[in-house]
């Protein structure tokens, strides 16, 4: 089954609003014990300019019909920044009957958005970047494409069943991802906060719904993430990678969206010139293709 937008939507904002302080807001006391760290909803809607009641209706999520007006003021008081702010507008305005056509059957006969299949042209590119590390992202950190590189650099994919294609489930779920990353604290951070942003733009995904599920099920450090409701939308950065055969790579990446499918994105590390990364790149580079089915020694 799909997501509950009116439950991501109530705890979303509960969230948001436990993270702020009256005193930082200039907001005197509003009385009495004070039993949960941040923000009243009462205090909240008085900072938005908004009736208590306003507000309550919509972080209980009993309508799905609130104006931009109002939704902004809340985002201001709540000092949502434009990734957070566009998530708050996904989840509390109201969504058309997804389409029948362009869509796929998921478990129990349940409509999901159609597989996702990447362009020959876009599979030529990625063969054609040989020197650094690239692959295409979907839906659900779904890895779609990648090439020799970082087939060599993050795992094996090809002999992945697909469903293991997945970089949360990686992530969470393999233990050798622990090493790999140098801080595998951050990176999983990563993962989660971009996982429920996701989440947000295809509420009706059952997909979603499932790999969820098995996170929360199988990885406490997932469900201490998940329940943050942090979001985060990586264009660019950089990770230090401790790979087993040729030590320490800092690697920076960038993030390219595909325009006629945003829900791809093309993720390209690179590498400083004349670092000692860019000679382990290198060796990686040979000992990938040494590897090879067929490869000559």
């Amino acid at each position: 089954m799909a997501l509950d937008r009116r439950t991501e939507l109530g705890a979303f904002l509960r969230s948001r609003r436990a993270r702020l302080r009256p005193d930082d807001l200039g907001l005197t006391h509003y009385g009495g014990q004070r039993r949960v760290p941040g923000l009243r909803r009462e205090e909240l809607a008085r900072l938005a300019g908004v009736s208590v009641d306003h507000y309550v209706r919509l972080e209980q999520g009993r309508t799905l019909h609130f104006s931009e007006a109002v939704l902004d003021a809340v985002a201001r008081a709540l000092r949502l920044d434009p990734v957070e702010r566009d998530h708050l507008y996904r989840l509390a305005r109201p969504w058309p009957e997804p389409e029948r056509a362009g869509r796929a059957e998921g478990p129990e006969g349940v409509a999901g958005p159609a597989p996702q299949r990447v362009r020959a042209g876009l599979r030529r590119l990625l063969d054609s970047i040989a020197d650094v590390p690239a692959y295409v992202v979907g839906r659900n950190t779904d890895v779609l494409a990648w090439n020799a590189l970082a087939a060599a650099l993050i795992t094996d994919f090809g002999v992945l069943p697909p469903r293991h294609r997945n970089l949360a489930r990686l992530v969470f779920l393999d233990e050798g991802m622990r090493g790999l990353y140098a801080d595998w604290s951050g990176k999983a951070a990563d993962v989660a906060a971009y996982l429920r942003l996701d989440a947000g733009r295809h509420p009706d995904d059952p997909g979603t719904a499932a790999l969820v599920d098995e996170l929360l099920a199988a990885s406490p450090e997932f469900r201490r993430l998940w329940a943050a409701h942090e979001l985060r939308d990586k264009t660019h950065g950089r990770y230090v990678y401790r790979h087993p055969v040729v030590g320490e790579l800092d690697l920076g990446f960038e993030t390219l969206r595909q325009p006629d499918d945003p829900d791809q994105a093309l993720v390209a590390h690179t590498v400083e010139e004349g670092s000692p990364s860019e000679t382990a790149l290198r060796l990686l580079a040979a000992w990938a293709h040494r590897c090879r089915p067929g490869a000559v020694s």
